[in-house]
């Protein structure tokens, strides 16, 4: 099933992997040994003409898929006429059209307005200067297991150290965390927000809060979904002390859960939402969408970048939001996650091969645990590394994550063929279980 490549680097895997480790920074991590040369839809080929099925999606990127012909058309188009103005010197109409886009989309009620960057991180932290400057106050509140990305302040709201905090230190100060909901350990609802309570008793006032940060579906933290009476409380809380909410949905947005955005699923408003990932299909770009009396805080100049909006990208995403209005994206990816947790259901069921533990999982936003005993929930993050290298060498591409690394989460592109997604699973079980 191997697929012919246009304009293959020459060389082997093994070669490029030993170029790799002797010019690129130790600190950038490197998931699979094989360097990549093609992809087209749910498919990867590397440079020796090997195919795999692609489970990962660039880390949720390309919900699209690769290569999106809707993406790809609006790309070129976009080339042939410029590639960079900088939107804050000459600004262009993807940018608007982008703006717009988002605004009509945003689970958010009453006027709205968007603003562009072009990374996640980029987008957490503009939240977080729209959130002070439009209360006056300082600090933030985040949840233990959340990921808000590498800047400085974004590994300070994450809750995870390693790999993202060990060795970087100090952290700005004002940043608090809580824990976050977690049935099978032992943590509940009332456990968070007692946390939230108990930090307003102890360590820092109300009224100096100037947000709460939380992803709907933690991405890095292990594809845990927020339950909905949390959410309905945080926004309870948020209203009484003058506290904005911010939902990171940068892995969790444009489709991955069934709906839009995440937070179509609680039946709660956020005053702010991030987005990033798959905006553009591929192409580094990011948002943050809100209140219009929120996101017009900021004097002009205070917000921005240099490739923040950039034209290539905003035309990308257009293209996404093409797709997802004419080919019922949406509809998909309920379908596909009910494929998905029916398989990971009956795999677990099977209590045969590798002990799987917690199933979970939103739309087509989908995880589950390696852990050390069938009916544990003891993590084994050793079996969890080993199985995503067994999958690498059988053609599937897998992520782990997860505070105790022992989770795999599977981000399929939801314009995946029945027939690829069900050649992914089968290796999937067929690694899981020892065929």
């Amino acid at each position: 099933m191997n697929a012919p490549i246009k304009s293959q680097p020459a060389g082997s895997n093994k070669a490029w992997v030993d170029r790799r480790t002797k010019a690129v920074s130790r600190g950038i991590g490197m998931g699979a040994a094989v360097m990549a040369a093609k992809a087209e839809n749910s498919e990867i080929w590397d440079i020796e003409g090997n195919r795999y099925v692609d489970f990962g999606g660039g880390i949720a990127v390309v919900n699209t898929g690769h290569r999106h012909p809707l993406v790809m058309k609006r790309v070129y188009e976009q080339m042939e006429a410029f590639t960079h103005t900088c939107a804050m010197v000459m600004p262009y109409a993807p940018f608007i059209e982008v703006c717009e886009k988002l605004n009509a989309v945003a689970p958010i009620s009453g006027e709205k307005k968007s603003a562009l960057v072009t990374t996640g991180a980029e987008a957490v932290e503009n939240a977080i200067k729209f959130a002070r400057c439009y209360t006056g106050r300082s600090d933030v509140i985040a949840f233990h297991g959340g990921f808000h990305g590498r800047t400085l302040l974004g590994m300070a709201l994450t809750g995870k150290v390693l790999p993202y905090k060990a060795k970087f230190g100090p952290m700005p100060a004002g940043i608090w965390h809580v824990p976050f909901p977690i049935e099978h350990n032992g943590i509940s609802v009332e456990d968070a927000i007692h946390a939230i309570e108990l930090l307003f008793k102890c360590d820092v006032e109300p009224a100096r809060v100037a947000a709460i940060i939380i992803e709907p579906v933690q991405g890095e933290g292990g594809f845990y979904v927020a339950p909905k009476e949390l959410m309905q409380r945080l926004r309870k809380l948020c209203d009484e002390h003058g506290i904005l909410l911010i939902a990171d949905e940068i892995q969790s947005g444009f489709g991955r859960t069934g709906k839009f955005f995440a937070m179509e699923h609680f039946s709660v408003e956020p005053d702010l939402i991030t987005s990033a990932k798959s905006l553009a299909g591929g192409f580094p770009l990011a948002a943050v969408t809100g209140r219009a009396k929120i996101m017009d805080a900021p004097d002009p100049g205070g917000i921005g970048g240099t490739y923040a909006g950039n034209a290539v990208a905003c035309a990308a995403a257009l293209g996404v939001f093409e797709a997802f209005e004419t080919e019922g994206l949406l509809e998909k990816s309920v379908r596909q996650g009910q494929t998905i947790m029916k398989r990971l259901h009956a795999i677990k069921a099977t209590g045969k091969g590798m002990p799987i533990g917690d199933v979970r999982g939103l739309g087509a936003m989908c995880a589950f645990d390696v852990v050390t005993k069938h009916g544990g929930h003891e993590p084994d993050a050793a079996g969890t590394k080993a199985l995503v290298a067994k999958c690498m060498e059988r053609g599937l591409l897998i992520l782990s994550c997860g505070v105790y690394a022992n989770t795999i989460r599977l981000l399929t592109p939801l314009t995946a063929s029945e027939l690829v997604l069900k050649e992914g699973l089968d290796i999937l079980e067929a690694a899981i279980v020892g065929n």
